[in-house]
């Protein structure tokens, strides 16, 4: 499984970042608030057939439906893996934020597990997420306290079923004598399912 709705702010006008099969594909940055007051700024990409006439302006209120997509950075500007939203279908439409996201597939390397030092605990995920023509999605998700140590005696090759939010998250880097700012853009995980149909079903709650 692989959906997820956005419901926030356009961020800016929509502009074209890729051409595959003669096709454009447009990015547009969407903000989504947090219960909290933070702001997540998400990567959303738009086929051109789905955008259709619609000409997305910075500060116009949208609703995405679609599927989370990665691929490989090869630019070497920026993180390796860009995380996107893929659009399916988008709706000028203003009103509470939402950001919920259900996402199934398999760990493809071992779980990361740490704690912070006010002695929080966090499990670093990557989940391969199959998708159509025999292609991969490689999915970074991020689990915390009971969820974290569910995953974290998970291994190599096991599914995993989730309920989560897509974020952005800045944090630092040093390169070289340099401290660069950066912001990684991840799968919080909400809530963990048994199985593909419980997954279904939350999904179908909500």
């Amino acid at each position: 499984m692989n959906s997820v709705m956005l419901r926030g702010i356009a961020a800016e006008a929509a502009e074209v970042n890729h051409i595959s099969h003669e096709a454009r594909f447009y990015r547009l940055w969407l903000d989504v608030s947090r219960l909290s007051g933070k702001v997540d700024r998400l990567r959303v990409l738009l086929p051109e057939e789905v955008l259709g006439g619609l000409n997305p302006a910075a500060g116009d209120g949208l609703e995405v439906t679609g599927q989370m997509r990665t691929y490989n950075n090869k630019t070497g500007i920026g993180g390796r893996l860009i995380v996107s939203a893929l659009a399916r279908e988008i709706t000028p439409r203003n009103g509470e934020p939402v950001n919920r996201l259900f996402v199934s597939g398999t760990l493809c390397r071992a779980p990361s597990y740490r704690k912070t030092p006010l002695g929080r605990e966090i499990c670093d995920i990557m989940l391969a997420v199959p998708r159509s023509y025999n292609r991969t999605n490689y999915l970074p998700l991020i689990a915390w306290g009971g969820a974290a140590r569910v995953c974290a005696q998970m291994e190599t090759g096991q599914p995993l079923f989730a309920e989560g939010r897509f974020q952005s998250r800045a944090y630092t880097k040093q390169l070289g004598e340099e401290t660069v700012g950066m912001t990684a853009y991840e799968v919080s995980v909400l809530r963990l399912a048994v199985s593909e149909e419980e997954l279904q079903e939350l999904a179908t709650d909500s």
